[in-house]
């Protein structure tokens, strides 16, 4: 049996040849790393690669998790499964990026590593730094959020406290989804010089707008079912008003370790409302065009976790759903308030429900918002448009770092 350092000289395997095909039209390889391939709450990970038009993304991690599938022939992952796979990993966690994952990703000829959340970053600066191309860092909430004490509540969080300063130090450029986070990333010691903001968008042909009508009559929850979501708040909001709208039916999508204590909570409580638990991206497109208000009434956690900007409020109103949320974090740049949404102070479930009430009485508010709400999305978070900011982005990190 060969030992895990002879492994690590050894001839490419089978896995490994499949990382060395031909990259998309010749362009140029941005390796995207996220150390899980993929969670199912990602999709924006996924979007935004398939997007990418000047570059050809290759997807790379520490695992395969169950959620969002990426093409075979254009990912790669340390553990490919097997006992040795795992045994990889282990190495990589603890004495970093060997000689093979170097030789294997510098094959296609990458020009960048862009990796995503500050956390996962911190495996990556050893990876660029061998391969000898520049860092792009994505900060999605929270990972610039999150209180010290709470990140050294697990591994990850503990070695990235470690390391924040060689991030810092040698990340070419960190991204923010936000201004509120790009806010968080300062007063965190992160060069505002090489930050910047980028919003992530939406696909646009995939969220189609529908229009509102007087039989729509669903309010629309989709996220993951924990504290900092909200969804116990919105429950309560809507207790509050199934005596005025006696046809309105809640719909909560998503799973999580809450979601016992909330469908115990919905049972005591309410009439009409159903928990669908994870959906297809599909699925959920479906359902936002039934719906007449859309609520995930986001609020900061006790560990510091804030929405960093929440894509599911864009979606939501590409789809020409109006909006009603809490107003922290960056909520209040992806929603406009009294134009595509309502925001409440946050905690204040009252507010929520005098909001939705509002929406639902009044038809020609909703279609005036849902029409809002298309058209901010269109001008400000399309995901062709976007992503090709970012390939700008690119452009310009790469020809900096070659001088």
């Amino acid at each position: 049996m060969r030992s895990s350092k002879q492994s690590d000289e050894s001839p490419m395997n089978s896995h490994d040849q499949d990382a060395t095909s031909a990259t998309r039209d010749g362009l140029p390889t941005a390796l995207i790393w996220r150390m899980r391939l993929l969670p199912a709450s990602e999709t924006f990970i996924r979007s935004q690669g398939e997007a990418l038009r000047r570059f050809s993304p290759f997807y790379v991690g520490r695992r395969r998790v169950p959620g969002l599938e990426v093409p075979a022939n254009q990912s790669w992952t340390i553990n490919e499964g097997s006992f040795w796979g795992l045994l990889k990993e282990i190495r990589f966690l603890y004495q970093g990026p060997g000689k093979r994952l170097a030789r294997t990703l510098a094959a296609r000829r990458p020009a960048l590593v862009h990796a995503h959340f500050g956390v996962d970053s911190c495996r990556a600066v050893k990876i660029a730094s061998q391969l000898g191309i520049p860092l792009i860092s994505t900060f999605h909430g929270y990972d610039a959020t999150l209180q010290d004490f709470a990140l050294q509540g697990f591994r990850d969080g503990r070695y990235y406290l470690k390391t924040r300063h060689m991030l810092q130090k040698s990340g070419g450029h960190f991204v923010a989804v936000s201004e509120f986070i790009r806010r968080r990333l300062a007063a965190q010691g992160f060069p505002l010089e090489r930050t910047s903001v980028q919003y992530i968008g939406v696909d646009l042909k995939q969220f189609s707008y529908s229009p509102q009508n007087g039989q729509k009559q669903d309010v629309l929850f989709v996220g993951r079912l924990v504290e900092q979501k909200g969804c116990k708040l919105l429950i309560r909001a809507f207790e509050q008003l199934q005596a005025e709208f006696p046809a309105a039916s809640l719909t909560i999508i998503g799973d999580g370790k809450n979601r016992g204590l909330l469908e115990r909570q919905a049972a005591r409580s309410l009439r009409r409302y159903s928990f669908l638990g994870s959906q297809s991206p599909e699925a959920v497109r479906e359902h936002l065009r039934q719906a007449a208000v859309f609520c995930v009434p986001s609020i900061p956690g006790p560990n510091g976790d804030t929405e960093g900007f929440g894509i599911v409020f864009a979606e939501a109103q590409a789809s020409g759903v109006p909006v009603v949320s809490f107003s922290n974090g960056g909520i209040p740049e992806a929603v406009s308030h009294g134009t595509t949404g309502f925001l409440a102070e946050t905690g204040d479930w009252r507010g929520l429900a005098r909001y939705i009430a509002l929406l639902l009485n009044d038809l020609n508010l909703r279609q005036k918002f849902s029409r809002a709400g298309r058209c901010h999305v269109e001008t400000n978070f399309d995901l062709e448009k976007q992503t090709a900011k970012l390939e700008d982005l690119y452009c310009h990190i790469v020809r900096k770092s070659r001088r």
